[in-house]
């Protein structure tokens, strides 16, 4: 016979835990699904290296500055920012 655990019981899959990792930096996950999210970890070194990688990339980027762009970075990032606001998914021309 197999017993089904209910959903809020189930162990969570690594999608789901990329998923989550914003809402568990933020600390915005509820107590059961932080716990859940943390379970996973525990088990798990990918999704481990994966929340270390997020923690660095926010640390590192947090330290940036508009001064710290090239022009052409500052371009790219406008042009990314509207095609997002706008909806449109396509990739970037390629630049020169």
């Amino acid at each position: 016979m197999i017993t089904l655990k209910p959903p809020w019981r189930r162990d969570l899959a690594c999608q789901q835990v990329v998923e989550l990792v914003t809402d568990y930096l933020e600390g915005a996950l509820p107590r059961g699904a932080r716990r859940r999210f943390e379970a996973h970890l525990s088990g798990c070194p990918h999704c481990t290296e994966y929340l270390a990688q997020m923690r660095r990339t926010i640390e590192l980027t947090g330290s940036l500055t508009p001064d710290d762009l090239t022009p052409r970075m500052r371009e790219e990032f406008t042009a990314l920012y509207r095609r997002w606001r706008d909806g449109e998914d396509q990739p970037p021309p390629p630049g020169p």
